[in-house]
């Protein structure tokens, strides 16, 4: 009998009306006589609404006790899918991350999985039950709670997929497929039929709001063919596998979500104090990105971090180094993904053609096989996206 994962996001059990519509998805399944693994996120904005919360107790809240709140909103969401599906006479039951032995590290906010003990999942699929798992969360070595970070629930369903040796995950929302760029921010935007894990995990890690990059690692490690689908209509979606095909250029991702930090002193500079700060980043769980050191006599760095970091970032460099003059911009970073894009010169010509037109200012550009990414120093216009989407894929 052949077992399957599917996650559904946030908008797709946002209240009873679409928990229903859910319902009938897995019934479909159900009726195929599978073994059944669901994953759920919270409801709606839940999991905004908690962080508000949180936020308007403390600028930076304590983050294991965030992780502990922030992991009810998946918990609502599993036990109403299990009152809903039992009364359809569809056997489940619901469990959370530690109940379904999700084992993580002890990083809180942004947990990574290190190992699934299934025991209890897979009991419960034996005696024919419909297994809810929460997603999102798990429990490290000290029995804490920790989450996976924003989309965490993508990593849960595939890790558990890959653990079950499932035949395929499904990650359902409310889209019908992966976009050759945001469908929310322009019209124009196509659904990709398929990807490979190489080009979904460039675009996710570029920030689009499609699949958490970790799921995409998992899939990819363990061969899981990954199906992003819409809850709410029968449309094919798109196929993530280890298959390359089509155009140059799949995706154009805009991140608007990123802050410009740039550190100077005018105090002598040394090596050791860049590395104390850079150690202070990792010891704080700042994963900063595209680090650049311009010190020569005195300290002058720069780099990006998500904006939801900010307040932690800025709270560390309050705390810790009162020397050092701090700006911070509000920045957009555009990726241009695709296989082989750096040995197509054209992609290249005709993206800066575009930017020079629109008198756009660049920061910094990295170029690799597969994607060309800009960061510019200010918020660009999604006006920009759809003359490069033009350009480049229409």
């Amino acid at each position: 009998m052949d077992t399957v994962v599917l996650k559904f996001g946030g908008s797709s059990v946002a209240d009873n009306i679409k928990l229903n519509i859910v319902a009938n998805k897995i019934k479909k399944f159900y009726n195929e006589n599978k073994k059944i693994v669901v994953v759920v996120s919270a409801q709606g904005k839940t999991t905004d609404g908690l962080i508000k919360e949180a936020m308007s107790l403390s600028s930076v809240p304590d983050e294991r006790e965030l992780d502990v709140l922030l992991s009810s909103g998946e918990q609502i969401s599993m036990a109403k899918l299990a009152i809903l599906l039992n009364r359809l006479n569809m056997k489940a039951i619901s469990l959370t991350g530690w109940q379904a032995g999700i084992l993580t590290n002890n990083t809180n906010q942004d947990a990574i999985i290190e190992d699934i003990d299934t025991s209890r999942i897979e009991k419960e699929l034996n005696e024919g039950k419909i297994v809810i798992v929460a997603g999102f969360q798990g429990i490290n070595k000290n029995m804490d709670i920790t989450t996976l970070g924003r989309g965490g629930s993508d990593t849960t369903a595939v890790a558990i997929a890959a653990k079950l040796k499932a035949s395929h995950c499904y990650i359902f929302s409310d889209v019908d497929g992966v976009y050759t760029t945001d469908p929310k921010a322009t019209k124009i935007a196509k659904k990709i039929d398929t990807l490979s894990y190489t080009e979904m995990l460039d675009i996710a890690d570029e920030g689009a709001k499609v699949l958490h990059n970790r799921c995409v690692e998992v899939g990819e490690k363990f061969n899981i063919p990954i199906v992003a689908k819409s809850t709410f209509n029968e449309n094919s979606g798109t196929i993530i596998n280890n298959k390359i095909e089509g155009s140059i250029v799949k995706n154009i991702v805009k991140n608007d979500n990123l802050k410009y930090v740039h550190l100077t002193s005018k105090e002598n500079y040394t090596i050791k104090e860049f590395n104390t700060i850079y150690n202070k980043f990792i010891e704080n769980e700042l994963n900063v990105k595209n680090l650049v050191n311009s010190s020569e006599n005195s300290l002058n760095i720069s780099f990006t971090i998500p904006s939801i970091k900010f307040n932690k970032l800025a709270n560390l460099i309050e705390e810790n180094w009162n020397d050092l003059t701090a700006t911070y911009l509000d920045i957009t970073r555009i990726s241009i993904v695709g296989n082989g894009i750096m040995s197509n010169n054209t992609v290249l010509t005709k993206t800066m053609k575009i930017i020079e037109e629109n008198n756009l200012s660049i920061i910094s550009m990295e170029i690799n096989e597969a994607k060309i990414s800009i960061i510019f120093n200010e918020i660009v216009s999604n006006n920009i996206i759809e003359e490069l989407h033009r350009t480049l894929i229409s």
